[in-house]
């Protein structure tokens, strides 16, 4: 069975481990997947990550951040589909959950929160809100 969406995947075992309580959750690793990840991190929603393992076997391991016993991240929602691309420009960028929440773009110079994509005038495609 092929995967249709990879990214979807991903969201869906990080809210799945927090929502278990696991401090660990292993994901098979591509360039996308860990820059997704070390967006989460520089925004403070998991602890850290690593990749594990050698060749078809390589995992990102994403250690979640845990604070008076919830997850830290509350909800992942992915906005762009492969059935359905949305896309912004860097002054459309949403807000999500008034500014308590993160968007995360792939833009030209690569994948970035939206904070980051405003201060450097560039858009691209929506990927998901954090919160």
């Amino acid at each position: 069975m092929s995967m249709q969406d990879p990214i979807a995947d991903m969201l869906t075992r990080i809210r799945n481990a927090g929502a278990a309580g696991l401090k660990q959750v292993a994901i098979p690793v591509s360039r996308e997947k860990t820059a997704i990840a070390e967006v989460l991190k520089e925004e403070g929603y998991i602890a850290g990550f690593e990749i594990a393992g050698e060749g078809v076997a390589r995992r990102l391991v994403v250690e979640l951040k845990y604070f008076d016993g919830k997850a830290v991240i509350c909800g992942l929602e992915r906005v762009s589909k492969p059935s359905c691309r949305r896309y912004c420009s860097s002054s459309d960028i949403p807000r999500v959950r008034n500014g308590l929440g993160t968007v995360i773009l792939t833009t030209s110079k690569g994948v970035m929160s939206g904070r980051r994509a405003s201060q450097e005038h560039v858009g691209g495609e929506i990927i998901c809100y954090v919160w």
